[in-house]
């Protein structure tokens, strides 16, 4: 006889192998394209529609749990850089890291406005936000970082890394690693030649998660 217990549970661990292969073909799939279908997701899951759905009833919901996991993901590596009591540029420089190896902040970036957030989400956005400034802040008071570049700056400078992928084993992995080097390079302070035009402001990063209407 069948122990009815350990049928459960393995059903319920099959259900959450299946949930992280959805989740993971969608972060793949909504990073080059938030306009896709979600029967892309489930193709590239190799999972039915029908099951897709069972978990995320809409689009909308699974775009609001990728949001959610990327946001987490995103202030898990800003809050380890503020914990960090070691050199500020080191710390710096290895949240960047993280977060293009990652790819949690260009996900969420990349998802503003396609879908209907909630109060939890944009709470979510905002402790991330607040985050991301004050490590900014604090690496250019230690004059690591120049100090003609803002926060949101960072952000889109970020996303271009993010963005490059190739075809290969590592899908570009060790491209984006190079470019980050090569951005951190020009942000290390001093400062090489002043920058043309004015910086990006954290409110313009705010009007993207207006869903588009």
């Amino acid at each position: 006889m069948v122990d009815q217990p350990a049928v459960l549970n393995g059903r319920r661990a099959q259900a959450a192998r299946n949930d992280g292969v959805i989740l993971a073909a969608a972060r793949d799939v909504f990073l080059a394209d938030p306009a896709a279908p979600v029967s892309q997701v489930a193709a590239r899951a190799q999972v039915g529609i029908s099951a897709l759905y069972r978990r995320y009833p809409s689009k909308d919901a699974l775009l609001r749990q990728l949001a959610q996991d990327a946001l987490t993901g995103y202030l898990a590596d800003l809050q380890a850089a503020l914990d960090d009591d070691g050199d500020p540029w080191t710390a710096y420089a290895a949240c960047l890291g993280r977060i293009v190896d990652g790819r949690s902040q260009a996900l969420a970036q990349r998802l503003a406005g396609t879908f209907t957030t909630t109060p939890e989400l944009t709470a979510l956005a905002t402790r991330a936000g607040a985050a991301a400034a004050e490590l900014h802040e604090r690496t250019q008071q230690a004059q690591a970082l120049r100090s003609d570049v803002t926060a949101a700056d960072i952000v889109l400078l970020l996303e271009m890394v993010t963005f490059v992928n190739m075809p290969g084993a590592d899908g570009g992995a060790a491209l984006r690693r190079r470019y980050l080097a090569l951005l951190l390079e020009a942000l290390h302070a001093p400062a090489g030649s002043p920058l043309p035009g004015p910086p990006a402001q954290e409110a313009e990063l705010a009007q993207r998660w207006k869903t588009a209407t």
